[in-house]
């Protein structure tokens, strides 16, 4: 019979001479038979490109010459009969036979693949069937230590294997009988906790994992002789939370509730390896049905196919290079194969038991014959599988590593081009970018009418245990800054981690959804923060399916939401801290103006409800919360201008006094007892004059009037101050006071009578007293602001109103009011100037100028019955209506209020104080373009200069003498 030697051919050039001549040397220092020598020209190939092959044959000349001078098919009989011999060792002399073994193995398999006498097949089965054996034996030892440990009662028989109820189940390439030259094997490990013959006391879990540590330290152990295989156990059950031995109960629960695609897939593979080999088949038939499913819906059929869609087909122009390729998971590779083959098996496969072989090639031949694919693409990707693998072997072989890249380097690639049969690297390139481009391009047409779940970045792949190399290439060029954490996060979601994606068709949905939030997260120019604040709002909802739903059918929207996410955090908050708001956007009218009586109608069901101040308290920051949001996403949208915002803003305020006042009232009187008078409750300021924006404070003064001078409270016997200084008090606290529900707002009460040196409360007659003769000019001027929000009754209402009217349109020295305004702005100024081109409020030009020329015009004027508007514009506008100063410089200043208005409502939803809009992401900047009405924020700014430019004179214009 002829030996190996006779039979093994060049595979190539002797790509380095002096390396195969040094290995020479050293064999023939301690044999060299006539066998060695008749296989030299074969050998010298070999050892001249592979450092590993070389060294082997260094370390253990005879075991080159046993396995020149053996037939090579015999010879791998011996070595797995011997490897089967290993389960009677002790745990020390088992580790080193099996290194040794495997080192022959090694070379025996190398030197028939590239002396052409083993195909890929024989290849792959010799390496398989040692891997079989290999862990069958190290099983053996290992249990038998646990029986020497007392962990055990007695060691199992026959097919019951050493631990009855304990077995492996070999995965992927080792299930399929496909290993490469250095793979890892993929075994999933399960028991049958009430079968296994354990000691008393003994817990079955922590048993089975201290065998199952046992089995892979004896395996993957890195000694002086090396390792057997690299043993990876996360094909089991969600690994990122489970032992890696896994009760079959368990196991099944979790394959029938939350079992994806990817993992019935996997499962194509799986056939029973080693330990109790019956429990092991009743295990796979048990499990049959989850795998081959007979009935499947559209959209399980879709979820399908969104294995294969998450690999981005690339162009025909697009560059494909062999430099630095991954073989297996790069575009054009061998996964494409795999995943063009096993989607078509899980969804034909139900009926078809003809389709569910587990070897790559054999399916692709049953998928040929029953018509579902073409002879010619059979054939294309058949040759294409065996090169690809062929080469990948080669690549292994180089130096022992699981990898599957072709070196980047020329000279390294050039070694695995010479074992490969290729005397120019620039053939060998050229053939390999032809059979990957070929791939893909067969790839690309299956399903061809599906939406892709790739990216125009690159493949986003999120099936399996490991993050994928092309997908974190992918999430890296789109700007993430750690595609790792990513990667990982939407797996654990495609797990069912979360309730969102615990059901099936949850996890169906989520498929479709992760390549847009990935996208939509890139185009804010911001995807880490924007994926932050998603997760963390994804990760609370109770379920998933009607938002994803929602979002898949309304990609605007989502986008949106997305883009909430990235700029708004405060907005984003509001999701991740109560995700029922966004329900609101499923209503048709959530982008529609907001009316106050809608609002009112809202709070007032829902305080209906609450018993108690407190109660109050956290219903009412509920509703201003979700109330809030609807307003900001307005803004983010551009469905809301300034005006309209700011009135909103304002109106939600109004509401929350509205339901607070009478609830503080309420609790002063339960403290105190009743008190016969009335108050009102006067906003100032931004909420004054309806202009507030996201995070504006409150500037309120509370009035009152006791029904008499002597007027007590009816328990604590309280005086009329003492009374609604405690309600203003209570009030403060309702709005402003943190509770569970978060905070509303802050309040500033220094815009009353003598301000904080007065009491908090002021009195109808104190309050006229004060503003008819006391008063500043800057307290007249925050007095064209207030309007009367909430009153225990309309006609102390009125009384309020008026009593603040009477204080306006008393005369003033317009001389005095004047210089008293361009005194107080050039004090700004010079106290507190301007941080940067957008500060909206004090550069020269901005808001204030414009609200100061507003107020001092009402000043002015009011005395001869000139128009009166808390509303900045309203006055503007009002005096322009009147002719009662110059239109040109009105007519500026309204222009350059509406603009800045605009940018400030975007900018409060958005950025915290003091932020430069330039340094922001291009998205961001784009909105507050559109915001402002520009192309673009370099026309902005111009636009914003000349806005300024225009209103800085026509203050001064107008704050005259």
């Amino acid at each position: 019979m002829p030996v190996t030697a006779e039979l093994i051919h060049p595979c190539g050039p002797v790509l380095d001479a002096k390396a195969a001549e040094r290995a020479r040397e050293i064999v023939a220092d301690t044999v060299w038979s006539e066998t060695l020598a008749a296989g030299w020209p074969a050998l010298a190939p070999v050892f001249g490109a592979s450092t590993y092959l070389a060294s082997l044959a260094r370390r253990a000349p005879r075991m080159l010459d046993r396995v020149m001078a053996a037939d090579p098919a015999e010879r791998l009989e011996t070595i797995l009969a011997d490897t089967a011999a290993v389960a009677e060792l002790e745990v020390d002399a088992a580790t080193v036979a099996l290194r040794k073994l495997k080192a022959e193995l090694h070379l025996l398999t190398a030197l028939a693949d590239l002396g052409g006498v083993w195909d890929l097949d024989q290849v792959t089965s010799a390496l398989t069937r040692f891997a079989d054996a290999a862990v069958a034996a190290s099983l053996h030892v290992a249990a038998k230590a646990e029986l020497a440990a007392g962990r055990l009662t007695r060691l199992g028989e026959g097919e019951e294997g050493p631990v009855p109820g304990w077995f492996c189940i070999a995965m992927g390439k080792q299930g399929a009988f496909e290993l490469n030259y250095s793979s890892d094997i993929d075994v999933s490990v399960f028991f049958e906790p009430e079968r296994l013959p354990l000691a008393e006391g003994v817990e079955s879990q922590a048993f089975a994992v201290r065998l199952t540590h046992r089995l892979s330290d004896l395996m993957q152990a890195k000694t002086a002789d090396g390792y057997v295989f690299r043993m990876d156990l996360r094909l089991r059950p969600d690994p990122s939370s489970t032992p890696p031995a896994v009760p079959v109960p368990a196991a099944l629960e979790y394959y029938e509730s939350v079992g994806q695609n990817w993992e019935r897939a996997a499962f194509i593979k799986a056939r029973p390896c080693a330990g109790d080999l019956a429990a092991a088949t009743a295990f796979l038939s048990e499990l049959g049905p989850f795998v081959w499913r007979r009935n499947l819906d559209f959209a399980a059929i879709a979820d399908i196919h969104s294995i294969k869609r998450q690999i981005h087909a690339h162009k025909v122009d697009e560059r494909v290079s062999a430099k630095g390729v991954d073989l297996k998971l790069g575009r054009g590779g061998i996964r494409e194969i795999e995943f063009y083959v096993q989607t078509q098996q899980l969804i034909l496969g139900g009926r078809n038991p003809a389709l569910r072989s587990r070897r790559t090639l054999d399916a692709l031949q049953a998928l040929t014959e029953a018509g579902h694919v073409e002879p010619q693409t059979c054939a294309e990707l058949a040759d294409a599988y065996r090169t690809l693998r062929a080469v990948e072997h080669r690549i292994q072989m180089l130096a022992d590593e699981q990898t599957h890249r072709l070196p980047e380097a020329d000279g390294e690639r050039r070694r695995v081009a010479a074992l490969a049969g290729y005397s120019r690297l620039q053939s060998f390139d050229a053939a390999i970018t032809r059979i990957l481009k070929a791939v893909n391009a067969r790839y690309g047409e299956l399903f061809p009418e599906e939406e892709p779940l790739s990216s125009r970045f690159g493949s986003l792949v999120f099936t399996g245990v490991d993050d994928d190399p092309e997908t974190l290439a992918t999430l890296s060029r789109m700007g993430f800054s750690n595609p790792g954490r990513v990667s990982q996060t939407i797996r654990n979601w495609h797990h069912g981690h979360i309730p969102a994606t615990r059901t099936e068709r949850g996890r169906e949905l989520f498929t479709r959804l992760a390549p847009r939030l990935l996208e939509a997260a890139q185009a804010t120019g911001a995807p880490d923060p924007a994926f932050n604040r998603f997760s963390d709002f994804f990760s609370r909802l109770s379920s998933g399916v009607q938002l994803q739903s929602l979002f898949l059918a309304q990609p605007k929207l989502f986008e949106l939401v997305v883009q909430v996410m990235a700029f708004a955090p405060r907005l984003a908050a509001t999701l991740a801290r109560r995700p029922a708001a966004i329900d609101a956007m499923l209503d048709t009218a959530f982008f529609q103006p907001i009316e106050i009586a809608e609002d009112r109608e809202v709070m007032a069901r829902a305080v209906s409800r609450a018993e108690g101040f407190e109660a109050v308290m956290d219903v009412v920051r509920r509703v201003h919360r979700e109330q809030a949001f609807r307003v900001g996403v307005q803004v983010m949208s551009g469905a809301a201008s300034a005006e309209i915002a700011g009135r909103a803003f304002a109106d939600l305020a109004d509401v929350c006094i509205e339901a607070l006042a009478p609830a503080a009232l309420a609790e002063t009187e339960r403290l105190g007892g009743a008190f016969a008078g009335d108050a009102a409750v006067v906003a100032l300021g931004k909420c004054g004059s309806r202009e507030m924006s996201a995070g504006s404070d409150l500037d309120l003064m509370t009035l009152y009037r006791g029904a008499s001078a002597t007027e007590a409270s009816a328990v604590k016997g309280w005086d009329a101050s003492t009374f609604y200084g405690r309600f203003t008090q209570r009030l403060i606290a309702a709005l402003s006071t943190q509770t569970a529900e978060g905070g509303l707002y802050e309040v500033d009460m220094q815009l009353r009578p003598s301000g904080t040196k007065g009491p908090v409360a002021v009195s109808a007659t104190a309050f006229d007293a004060y503003y008819q003769g006391e008063a500043e000019t800057w307290e007249l001027l925050a007095l064209t602001r207030a309007r009367v929000v909430w009153a225990t009754s309309e006609a102390f209402a009125r009384q309020a109103q008026g009593a603040i009217e009477a204080a306006l349109r008393r005369p003033q020295d317009r001389a005095r009011t004047a210089a008293d305004v361009r005194d107080m702005r050039e004090l700004l100024e010079r106290e507190r100037p301007p941080k940067g081109d957008w500060d909206l409020k004090l550069s020269p030009g901005g808001l204030v100028d414009i609200e100061f020329a507003a107020q001092f015009l009402q000043l002015a004027h009011a005395h001869e019955g000139g128009p009166l508007k808390p509303n900045t514009a309203e006055a503007l506008a009002a005096f322009d209506a009147a002719g009662l100063a110059p239109a040109q410089p009105l007519q500026a200043l309204q222009g350059a209020w509406r603009l800045q208005q605009d940018l400030t409502q975007l900018l409060k939803v958005a950025l915290d104080e003091g932020a430069d809009p330039s340094e922001e992401p291009k998205a961001f900047r784009a909105l507050l373009a559109r915001a402002g009405g520009a192309r673009d924020l370099k026309a902005l700014r111009g636009k914003l200069a000349a806005a300024r430019l225009a209103a800085r004179p026509a203050y001064e214009a107008l704050v005259q003498p």
